[in-house]
């Protein structure tokens, strides 16, 4: 349970104020629930006892009248209360719980930061921050107001009726209520996961199959994802039934227990007054009470009820916070134009030998250097550890004269700029998208830079740079987009340029004019390109060949 502990704290701690409102408004409500039937019980016996005595004269009405309807305006009120300060604290808890969770995933490493995908990833954050909600709406608020009610109901029964009528009642629900629950958390924490981990799952292929859809069409395999999501389904709701099934019983069985408690404390309050210990009126708070503190357990089953589903979500939410590098580095300034790498190494987490081993490199300013080298030979990883992205690496890489880690973020930003394999554009206009790398782009530098790529005729036939791209840069191919991505790079005018296999999906004729527009664009950069292609390595002034460490 520590993962889900850690969740609540951060939730918590996101709006303390308004939780702890809530929390008090929670108990107020159940402590007022309880009176409001305790007090209710004791005036209705008394006055029938004192009419059936024949001394109503004597008897106050108006004072337990006005108490009732206080109490019972003044829970209506709480609960109100209690809804509004709970509920807006938890969203506006929610929402920064997903602005922190984004902005930690794209601190992730360069490789990490690859692997996510952005449909899935979000839609798997999205139901893991929604799935956390339930942690203080139906975990911890019920509790702490349960818990708080029965202490104090405890006392004031021992005062107000006898010791014996207190001890049973917390016997019976603390006891019994106790047994149920932990038999419920045991019995719907398989099924809970089972169903959401069942559901990611179908909004995954779900995903998969409308984004592949021609794919998958060509390959005659439609049928057979759709076999799939449906049988992903069919376990989900398998899975949701058990469930239900499960809560019906347990509600059924803590309803016995109410009903054993109640019935118990109605007998216990008969002895009581056959041995002259209490008068009937006092009794009868007894029986109302333990009729009153059901409503503090059976709002409980819900919650618990999801309890393998919240903790898995605590569980994700929490390795993403892990995962995190830490705060922005802060660096002072930087002498020199080039790189230098000096005893690179670098092994990932669980691999038997290192990817790369002792790798020296240095490159001048208005240099081009090709690194080339087999596939797993290391070309992308020393990018990305070149450019700052990768930081569990060995030896020592200087930028424009300065230590790689000594730099901070932005300042690094400045001088440096990678293009991956991998590059997203995103939906909007061409201007949007190459504005990204620089506020207030002009439209003739636009148009430049777009010449400089050989991008110019293809988005002027596209309609300009006001033609709308849809998502991922839909209506582009991929040689386009390649290009696109390496104009917005061109817009930073860094002085390190990585690049890896920048030329992929494109010509022999138009990637030799590519290759030869970035150098003209920045004459004197300093730039490393990941190439495999011979147009790449032809346009380099040396080149570096890497081997896959033994």
């Amino acid at each position: 349970m520590k993962h889900l502990w850690q969740a609540f704290r951060l939730i918590w701690s996101a709006a303390p104020i308004s939780m702890w409102q809530g929390a008090i408004m929670a108990v107020l409500v159940a402590l007022m629930g309880t009176a409001l039937l305790g007090l209710s019980g004791w005036f209705i016996t008394a006055t029938a006892t004192a009419t059936a005595a024949g001394v109503t004269l004597g008897f106050k009405l108006f004072g337990p009248r006005a108490a009732v309807r206080l109490l019972a305006l003044g829970r209506a009120g709480a609960r109100y209360g209690e809804r509004v300060l709970t509920h807006d604290a938890t969203l506006k808890a929610l929402s920064k719980l997903r602005v922190s969770l984004m902005r930690r995933l794209s601190r992730l490493s360069l490789p990490e930061m690859q692997r996510l995908r952005g449909p899935l990833a979000l839609t798997r954050i999205t139901a893991d921050v929604d799935a956390l909600d339930g942690i203080v709406l139906r975990l911890a608020l019920p509790v702490i107001a349960g818990v708080l009610t029965h202490v104090a109901v405890f006392f004031m029964l021992w005062m107000l009726v006898a010791p014996s009528m207190a001890i049973a009642i917390a016997v019976g629900y603390v006891g019994g209520g106790a047994v149920v629950l932990i038999r419920l958390t045991k019995a719907t924490f398989g099924p809970s996961r089972t169903a959401e981990r069942a559901n990611q799952a179908m909004r995954r292929d779900t995903i998969g199959m409308m984004r592949g859809r021609a794919d998958l069409f060509l390959q005659g395999q439609v049928q057979s994802r759709l076999a799939d999501i449906q049988q992903t389904e069919s376990e989900m709701r398998s899975a949701m039934r058990r469930l239900d099934e499960v809560d019906r019983r347990s509600g059924l069985i803590l309803s016995v227990v109410i009903a054993v408690v109640t019935g118990g404390a109605l007998a216990l309050g008969g002895q009581l007054i056959a041995s002259g210990a209490v008068s009937p009126a006092h009794a009868a708070i007894g029986f109302f009470v333990a009729v009153a503190l059901g409503e503090t357990i059976m709002p409980l089953r819900r919650g618990i009820a999801e309890i393998g589903r919240i903790r898995d979500a605590a569980e994700r939410v929490l390795a993403h916070d892990e995962q995190g590098l830490g705060a922005p580095r802060v660096g002072g300034g930087a002498t020199g134009i080039g790189l230098s790498a000096t005893g690179v190494g670098f092994s990932r987490n669980g691999a038997d030998a290192p990817l790369l081993r002792g790798v020296d490199l240095e490159v001048n300013a208005g240099e081009t250097v090709a690194l080339v080298g087999p596939s797993g030979s290391g070309k992308s990883t020393l990018l990305a550890i070149l450019a700052g992205t990768e930081m569990a690496y060995d030896g020592e890489v200087r930028i424009a004269g300065q230590d790689l880690r000594a730099f901070g973020e932005r300042e690094l930003r400045g001088l440096l700029t990678l293009v991956p394999q991998r590059s997203a554009l995103v939906s909007g206009s061409i201007l949007a998208n190459l504005s990204l790398a620089k506020e207030g782009l002009s439209r003739d530098e636009a148009q430049a830079v777009l010449q400089a790529v050989q991008l110019d005729r293809v988005v002027e036939n596209m309609g300009g740079l006001d033609a709308e791209l849809g998502e991922s840069g839909g209506g582009l191919s991929g040689g386009e987009t390649r290009r696109l991505v390496l104009a917005r790079a061109l817009l930073r005018h860094p002085k390190v340029l990585l690049l890896d296999e920048p030329t992929e999906g494109l010509d022999t004729q138009t990637a030799k004019k590519v290759l030869e527009g970035i150098r003209d664009w920045l004459p004197e950069a300093a730039i490393i390109t990941a190439s495999h292609r011979e147009t790449e390595i032809a346009m380099a002034q040396r080149i570096v060949t890497l081997t896959p460490a033994a």
